[in-house]
This record gives C-alpha cells, sequence and structure tokens, in this order.
C-alpha cells in the first residue's frame, strides 16, 4: 500500500518577543509533498515452505563438497530444494568457478571477472560423485564468456572423468548459452552425457529482462542443435515474472518444435532484495494445468510445481 500525506508547519511570519500572546493568524502552513512508501515485499505462500537440510545424508554430502572445495548451484544459487537432495544424497556440481560473467536479473550467483581456469577441477568433481555413488549426476557451470571456447574444455574433461570412474553413473549437463559458437557445444555434448539441459528461464517477451545477454531464438537453437546431435534434451522456465498463461504455453510449443524432450516450470523467487521483484506467486493448480498442457503438447517428462528447479528429480528425466 502507497501512503501519502501533507505536513503543516506552523511558522511565524515575523519574529515574536517570548511570552506574547500569539493570535493565529500570524502563522501560515508550509506544505511538504506527499512521501510515497514502498509495498512490502510480497509473503509467500504456504505452499512454497521447504524442508530443513538435516540427516546424515545431508551431512556427508555437505562434507564432500567442502573436502574438494567443490561449488555446488544449490549453494550459489539459494535453491529452496537443497535440504531435500541434499537429504537425499544428491547435489548438482557447478563447475568453472564460482563468478559468473553475465549479470542475469533472477540469478543469485555473483558477477564479475572469473579467475583462470581450475585444471583440477573435472577430477575433484568425478571424485565427489564416485564417493557419493549416486546413480544420476547432475552438472552445471556459469558462463565464461570471457573464454574463446566457452569453458567446453573443462566440460568436456569432467563429464568424460566422471564416466571413468564411475561408469554406471547416468549424468545430466545443464549447460549455458555457448553464444552460437557450434564447436563449442559440440565439445560440450560429446563426452557421453545421457541428458543435456538448456534453459530458456523465461517467456520471449521478458527474455531480454531477464537475461539481458542472452537471446531467446539463439537458446532454441542450441536446443534444436543438441538434439540433431542425438541427445535427449531439456529446458526450464520460472513463472511468477510477469508473464501471461498463453505466453507459457507459445514457450512450450516454441521448445517442442526445436526438439525439446523434457521441460521444468518453477515459480521464481526473489534471492535478494537486488534482484527482480516476484510479480505473482502462481498457484499450485495452475502448474498442474502447464503439466497437463505440456505432456499433451508431447513432451516426454513435464516436471511442473513451485518448488521445482532444473535439476529437481533430475534421475526420474531419463
Amino acid at each position: 500500500m502507497v501512503l501519502g500525506y501533507w505536513v503543516l508547519l506552523l511558522i511565524p511570519n515575523t519574529p515574536i518577543p517570548f511570552n506574547t500572546p500569539i493570535p493565529f493568524n500570524t502563522f501560515f502552513m508550509l506544505e511538504l509533498p506527499v512521501v510515497e512508501q514502498k509495498e512490502p515485499r510480497r509473503r509467500k505462500p504456504s505452499w512454497l515452505r521447504v524442508k530443513l537440510p538435516i540427516g546424515e545424508k545431508y551431512k556427508h554430502v555437505r562434507n564432500l563438497v567442502d573436502k574438494y572445495s567443490l561449488h555446488t548451484i544449490c549453494q550459489s544459487g539459494n535453491c529452496p530444494n537443497m535440504g531435500e537432495c541434499w537429504g537425499e544424497g544428491t547435489a548438482t556440481f557447478m563447475i568453472l568457478g564460482n563468478t559468473c560473467t553475465r549479470s542475469c536479473s533472477f540469478c543469485a550467483v555473483k558477477t564479475g571477472r572469473p579467475p583462470e581456469y581450475d585444471e583440477d577441477e573435472p577430477r575433484r568433481v568425478a571424485e565427489a560423485i564416485m564417493r557419493m555413488e549416486v546413480k544420476h549426476a547432475v552438472i552445471t557451470s556459469v558462463n565464461r564468456d570471457e573464454r574463446k571456447d566457452k569453458g567446453s574444455e573443462i566440460w568436456h574433461q569432467t563429464v568424460k572423468m566422471v564416466k571413468e570412474l564411475s561408469p554406471k553413473t547416468t549424468i545430466e549437463t545443464l549447460i549455458p548459452d555457448v553464444k552460437s559458437n557450434w564447436e563449442a557445444l559440440e565439445r560440450m555434448i560429446s563426452p557421453g552425457q545421457e541428458v543435456v539441459s538448456h534453459n530458456m528461464e523465461t517467456v520471449e517477451r521478458l527474455s531480454r529482462k531477464i537475461r539481458p545477454q542472452a537471446k531467446y531464438q539463439r537458446s532454441l537453437e542450441q536446443i534444436k542443435r543438441t538434439k540433431e546431435y542425438g541427445k535427449r534434451t531439456k529446458s526450464g522456465i520460472m513463472v511468477g515474472l510477469g508473464e501471461t498463461q498463453d505466453e507459457v504455453i507459445q514457450t512450450m510449443d516454441d521448445l517442442r518444435r526445436h526438439g525439446c524432450d523434457v521441460l521444468t516450470i518453477g515459480q521464481y523467487l526473489q534471492p535478494t532484495k537486488m534482484h527482480l521483484e516476484v510479480a505473482e506467486f502462481v498457484h499450485p493448480d495452475i502448474f498442474e494445468m502447464y503439466k497437463e498442457a505440456g505432456l499433451s503438447k508431447g513432451f516426454d517428462f513435464v516436471e511442473s510445481g513451485p518448488l521445482v528447479r532444473s535439476s529437481y528429480h533430475a534421475e526420474r528425466h531419463l
């Protein structure tokens, strides 16, 4: 609610001796402008409650992440499902450092100039996944636009090493936008992962606002080329950013036309006051409607719900 008010100050027109009776018309009123107060941040509804991070498996995953000096999108992205996923012994590893060259208005990962490559990172990630004994591993990364290869070599080596140490483990890679560097894309997706994901994040109308350094059509082309390479493809969007239901349906059509197999839809949550505010908390019934619409359009799998994130229940998407 916006509150406004006038402040009335009584100020004498002329100096008045002390203890002299003062008639009212000796004063005039000074009008100060209306003061606007921002609306309070929206309260999260009951369906956005999350589990607290507890349990032995949670501790085990956290210890491995700390031991191998690894980054996870669970921590860097303030994921609401970290307690649940880590409690089940799974985590989404983030490679190529913890600093992104992009400045997307929704993302909690810090932006800046990344450090040099950590060439030992592939080994550490592979060893952590082996010790976790996970059946399905999810790996993502920051954008490394400053690199000519867009980080593709570290991607290639990481997946290759995971496959060598854990040959029975299936892998999903959530890869960044390669800015039409299709050689880099092929290098990223060629070492043997079963699922390749690239997120659209939002509908076309809001794309420039939400992820200013990306392009909606370029992301669709990346998904199309990934599918043509023979990979199982996946993408995800957020809702609650000001999009319409028709725009969400149109995004589904765009993804299907470009060969996307799996879709995730989740509620956008503002990570800090510096990020884009939530426009709407979408009701679970709408998420269910989106799921049914997506399945009717031919997606093999649609994960749709308020707390859904790209890697949520990723093992089901095979």
